[in-house]
């Protein structure tokens, strides 16, 4: 009998560590809920640490493998932590939303005179985004889309 009532308390508190992550997520994260993807704020697991007064593994251990039904899709509880860097403003900005922004450059570059890095860098600037060259190349590498020579169409 005790043992029954020692995994229900335990099951009780499992759900209610979620509840509290979850929770504060959705606080930290809303507009990237309400308005999409281009809102989503950098976060990282220590911050809702700090939030929730929960130590880091715990955290970490509570959104691994754990996905939620968002007006954005179901989504992975760790997709929501993203690192971030500071614009021109003083604001930040996440990596994801940047990676997005490069993405959509190379997307729409015509494909006989295809951008460089150095031009996506010019243009991220004007956005009030400040990356260097080699940053840029890092991140388009880590989107796998090759580079503006093997891009170029060929005449």
């Amino acid at each position: 009998m005790r043992s029954a009532l020692d995994l229900l308390r335990n099951i009780e508190h499992r759900r209610q560590t979620i509840y509290k992550v979850v929770e504060s997520i959705v606080r930290r994260q809303k507009d990237f809920l309400d308005k999409g993807v281009q809102h989503i704020k950098p976060m990282m697991l220590k911050d809702i640490a700090e939030d929730i007064g929960m130590h880091l593994s715990t955290v970490s251990r509570v959104v691994n493998r754990k996905y939620a039904h968002t007006p954005q899709g179901v989504i992975e509880l760790r997709r929501f932590f993203t690192e971030g860097m500071m614009n021109e403003e003083g604001e930040e900005v996440s990596t994801r939303i940047i990676k997005l922004k490069i993405k959509k450059l190379i997307e729409e570059e015509d494909s006989h005179n295809p951008i460089t890095d150095d031009h996506v860098v010019k243009i991220l600037l004007k956005d009030g985004i400040k990356l260097s060259r080699r940053t840029v190349a890092k991140y388009r590498d880590q989107m796998q889309i090759p580079g503006s020579r093997e891009r170029r169409a060929p005449v």
